[in-house]
């Protein structure tokens, strides 16, 4: 497991060297499309954000369900690890009643990972993508966001942080939900991240924690949710969201710190580096304003490859059993007042 983190990590570092210049500037907004899916085209179609003076909040749809998950990009079998995930999903995603919209976070994603995404039936009948390739990313791997179809979405955009080193962003897609004293569309910000690995100092996650919570405080948005792979591995990740006014959802209803039931990577990492790092709360859920937190809950724990030749593999690489990836999701359940 260790000579592919050396093979990824200088792969990584040879494509930014052959890479033109982003077309954005670090920690400023830099919009970008969202894709429908036309049946009769067979084809995902660029679609165009809905001003907010012309978004709708869905009838009947008071609820916000968010799925986030981070799928290793490392491991071999993409492809196969991807799909399990995603049917995975499917059967949580089709156990939500109609009240109740989803939206779905993925982090380390590869472009290969996005066609996967694209080509599953549930996705194209279900859920608006905001990517069909990597071109949005920094690098060779990033966040990409499934957004369910009956949501309007008023604006997609990524704010690349210029204090990072791994080419990471927070990416944010607001939606139409819920209505306001005036039976106006509340705008509801939604923000997908993989905060900066490992202990680097000076460290980069509190700085890209900060303008998160910026953008969920901005004028006009009436409620934000923040979630994803927050790599939270130091004593200063506990009180990221209290430094900068959010509240924990595994916290807010009674999680603890250090504790079995909160942990999101380790259980399923290799043999070796669970002995080295322990476990930790990695995958976190963070939100502000007019959403009231009905559930939170853990998911994807044992989700396996199912091929035999593929399984063995990944048990030779130093897994106790052939996960599809190295952490375990967060899903948080949300109503909006």
């Amino acid at each position: 497991m260790e000579a592919i983190i050396k093979r990824v990590i200088k792969e990584n570092q040879e494509l930014q060297g052959t890479r033109a210049p982003p077309p954005w500037t670090p920690d400023q907004p830099h919009p970008q499309s969202f894709y429908t899916y036309d049946k009769a085209k067979q084809v995902w179609q660029a679609a165009q954000c809905k001003s907010p003076q012309e978004a709708r909040g869905p009838s009947g749809i008071n609820r916000l369900a968010l799925f986030s998950w981070n799928i290793d990009f490392m491991l071999p079998y993409a492809k196969e690890r991807m799909d399990a995930g995603l049917a995975y999903l499917d059967g949580l995603t089709s156990k939500l009643p109609p009240t109740t919209a989803a939206v779905i976070y993925l982090q380390e994603c590869k472009d290969g990972d996005l066609r996967t995404i694209g080509e599953a039936a549930w996705v194209r009948e279900k859920f608006n993508i905001t990517d069909i390739d990597g071109s949005n990313w920094a690098g060779s791997y990033g966040t990409t966001t499934l957004v369910d179809r009956r949501l309007d979405v008023t604006a997609c955009f990524r704010v690349h942080y210029a204090k990072t080193i791994m080419e990471r962003d927070a990416f944010f897609v607001d939606v139409a939900l819920g209505n306001d004293a005036d039976g106006k569309p509340k705008t509801i910000r939604l923000c997908n991240s993989h905060l900066e690995s490992l202990a680097y100092e000076p460290p980069c996650r509190p700085p890209q924690m900060k303008l998160i919570a910026s953008f969920m405080k901005a004028e006009g948005v009436d409620g934000a949710l923040a979630a994803g792979d927050f790599n939270a591995i130091q004593p200063f990740d506990r009180h990221l969201h209290s430094d900068n006014g959010l509240k924990d959802a595994y916290l807010e209803l009674g999680g603890a710190e250090d504790s079995d039931d909160g942990y999101t990577w380790g259980q399923q990492a290799a043999t070796s580096l669970r002995e080295r790092f322990g476990c930790s709360r990695m995958d976190k859920v963070y939100f502000t304003g007019c959403v009231k937190l009905h559930r939170f809950e853990r998911f994807g724990a044992d989700v396996q490859l199912s091929d035999p030749a593929q399984r063995e593999h990944i048990l030779d690489l130093g897994f106790e059993k052939p996960w599809i990836t190295d952490h375990m999701g967060v899903m948080a359940e949300v109503e909006i007042e």
